[in-house]
């Protein structure tokens, strides 16, 4: 499985397996300028560094693969704590 490496802001993450690193952004995720540090600091405290987690791909853009990120027992994904807590402007359906 794929672990946490680095949440480089809001949308944006770096995951990696023995092999490989991969650059990841979260799916639909529109945090506003002024909700940025928290939203960070939210992601970073729920997925900490070395966070075992799964990868739901949902596509690509500009060569960065779009995806859901959940934590290894499914019980939280990114793009919906930020959901959750109101700070991102963009909600989008499977």
């Amino acid at each position: 499985s794929a672990e946490i490496l680095q949440i480089n802001n809001s949308s944006n993450i770096l995951v990696g397996d023995q092999n490989r690193n991969l650059k990841v952004n979260l799916f639909c995720v529109d945090v506003n300028d002024n909700d940025e540090i928290k939203a960070v600091n939210l992601l970073k405290k729920e997925f900490p560094r070395g966070t075992k987690v799964k990868i739901k791909p949902l596509g690509f853009s500009e060569n960065i693969l779009i995806a859901k990120v959940f934590n290894i027992n499914k019980t939280k994904e990114m793009s919906n704590l930020l959901v959750g807590e109101d700070l991102t402007n963009k909600v989008c359906l499977e």
